[in-house]
């Protein structure tokens, strides 16, 4: 007999978790062995189990996916992440891949498909739903442009939160100082991540000092 696949869920909606739960339970060889319902929690389960599939959703309450998902890495290397999410857009597809997630599904996928990308993912071999598969594809043959120009690629208000992520500013800050919500920074950030291709804040900071976007006094 075969060893069972080991999969923890990480969605913030209990109604996907059960279905999802409950159709890869009824496979012979994938066992669920953990739920969260936010990117802390997931981490926790990580270091715990150590399973060998995460089916990762992105937008959450508290800590994103895309956190999760190297944060997940960083606890458990040989865990392999699906993200599983309604999004499709560049803005998150691509800061997802490089924090570590292997395949990349819409949750409109069928049952079965989702299965063997499952099995997949545990013998270390990608799925992209055909959408993500083609703007992959087509950053790998550079069909945007091959340098960014992130004055005409950013808003003027993406380019002030850029600004503020390269003083150093949190994101409570940065809605303090802009008068406006944290939710809204947040989004500004995940906007300019998505935009300028990069993984996280800390390289957003270097991208803004090394093309001149801030300067030193």
């Amino acid at each position: 007999m075969t060893d069972l696949i080991t999969v923890m869920l990480v969605d913030d909606h209990q109604v996907v978790r059960q279905g999802v739960r409950a159709f890869l339970q009824a496979q012979p060889d994938l066992e669920v062995v953990a739920e969260a319902e936010a990117g802390e929690t997931a981490v926790h389960l990580a270091a715990e189990y150590a399973p060998d599939v995460v089916l990762m959703d992105l937008i959450m309450p508290g800590m994103g996916g895309v956190e999760a998902t190297r944060r997940v890495k960083q606890v458990s290397p040989r865990t392999q992440i699906v993200v599983l999410t309604s999004y499709h857009q560049d803005e998150h597809i691509f800061p997802a891949i490089r924090a570590g997630a292997l395949s990349y599904l819409l949750k409109d996928v069928a049952p079965a498909d989702l299965a063997d990308a499952v099995r997949k993912a545990a013998r270390g071999e990608a799925t992209l739903h055909s959408r993500v598969a083609a703007r992959v594809v087509q950053e790998i043959h550079g069909s945007r442009q091959a340098a960014i120009n992130p004055f005409t690629e950013l808003s003027e208000r993406e380019m002030e939160v850029l600004k503020l992520i390269a003083d150093g500013l949190s994101n409570s800050e940065i809605a303090a100082q802009l008068i406006i919500s944290e939710k809204t920074v947040k989004s500004h950030v995940s906007n300019i991540l998505g935009k300028l291709h990069l993984g996280d804040r800390t390289q957003a900071a270097v991208y803004a000092w090394r093309e001149g976007i801030v300067q030193r006094e």
